[in-house]
């Protein structure tokens, strides 16, 4: 699969899956069950799979532009997906010397196997790459309790990538990545998901209570998992809410374009909003102007991640913050410019609206990123 068949891919399941059953999973907070069957099927769980694994070996523009198409048609299966393809990234960088990451990524390769991310905790909240639970050795490998929150896919998935402190850390960046299969023993979804945006993803908090994990399935060295999850996982983590953010943003746009052209008053001549309104024309012009900068940005960003320099890591961390930040204002202001057509979710906007916060709170979140970029800046360390 070559970049255009996977976008035409993104597109067609985006027509036909996502689009038609999106308000009923967002209000019923229901699970797409259907949309992953199709992201399979159609060759995008393996995306970014090496070809030696029966992957198309894509790489960070494919994805982005998947995941941005996914997400003008549904913010939630578009987080289910980026999820997948960040923690299949870590998965493949395990594979080398781990038998157990070989198998799951031979089945993602296959599009039978889905995967998320399982990293933040109750007890270290936003701060991701902080756990506060710790692997026990146990026989040939460890055994893990820690209380996981807002797992994507909980529940759905068919192996999530944990991170844990390494048994005898010294701290709580002494940590080691693990790949948790689904029908561990001790793994269970703790509550139902109820947000109030991107509701149809199951992002539950997740239990494991005494969870065994064999050596096998460890994804990285002893102590290696937090430069895993700040050298492989963030990047792609980052670029993936950014597509969203992006795809987000033009389904706003286009929702509002719409309702500009379509909308008329009756009482002058069955002129068009859009004709009569030059503010409404301003403020749509505002939002297509906010989006294609977006779109500069994600482009920026998967350029730097084919041919990294000493700027990535700020161009990593800006594009989150920036596709967040930009994401929310463009879905108020097609909020506000469509006025009771939105708020009475007659437009899909208010479902945008709501999705588009979701990112602002997700970690690393907005305000954690200003505080890493304003360090990087000054020259003081991250951590």
């Amino acid at each position: 699969m070559n970049f255009e068949a996977a976008v035409k891919a993104a597109q067609r399941i985006a027509d036909e899956t996502l689009a038609p059953d999106a308000a009923r999973n967002d209000k019923e907070a229901r699970f797409s069950t259907e949309a992953v069957a199709a992201l399979g099927r159609s060759g995008l769980l393996g995306l970014t799979v090496p070809e030696s694994a029966h992957g198309s070996g894509l790489g960070p523009r494919a994805f982005a532009e998947v995941t941005a198409t996914l997400a003008q048609a549904d913010g939630s299966v578009a987080m289910v997906y980026m999820m997948h393809v960040a923690a299949t990234q870590m998965i493949a960088a395990g594979a080398a010397a781990h038998a157990g990451a070989r198998a799951a990524l031979a089945d993602i390769g296959a599009g039978k196997h889905l995967t998320t991310l399982a990293f933040s905790e109750k007890g270290s909240r936003s701060h991701f790459w902080a756990p506060v639970s710790k692997a026990e050795r146990a026989g040939d490998g460890v055994r893990i309790t820690a209380h996981k929150s807002w797992v994507t896919s909980a529940g759905h998935a068919d192996s999530y990538v944990v991170a844990a402190q390494k048994p005898g850390s010294t701290g709580a960046t002494d940590t080691t990545m693990y790949l948790v299969r689904s029908d561990s023993k001790g793994l269970k979804v703790a509550a139902p998901w109820d947000g109030m945006g991107l509701r149809a993803n199951a992002s539950s908090p997740m239990l494991l209570e005494a969870v065994e994990v064999p050596d096998e399935r460890r994804l990285t060295d002893d102590g290696a998992g937090f430069k895993a999850m700040l050298e492989v996982v963030l990047p792609w983590f980052n670029l993936g809410q950014a597509a969203v953010g992006l795809g987000l943003s033009r389904a706003a746009v286009a929702a509002t374009t719409k309702h500009l052209k379509e909308s008329r008053f009756e009482h002058m001549n069955n002129v068009s909003l859009g004709e009569a309104l030059p503010n409404l024309r301003a403020s749509l012009a505002s939002m297509q102007i906010d989006t294609d900068g977006l779109a500069a940005r994600v482009a920026d960003l998967c350029t730097h991640l084919e041919t990294p320099g000493p700027l990535t890591v700020l161009r990593v961390l800006e594009a989150k913050a920036a596709a967040n930040e930009t994401a929310i204002r463009v879905t108020s202001a097609a909020m506000r410019t469509c006025g009771g057509a939105a708020f009475s979710k007659h437009t899909g906007i208010e479902r945008n609206f709501r999705d588009a916060h979701a990112g602002a709170v997700m970690a690393p979140t907005v305000d954690q990123l200003h505080d890493f970029i304003g360090k990087a800046l000054l020259g003081i360390p991250l951590f």
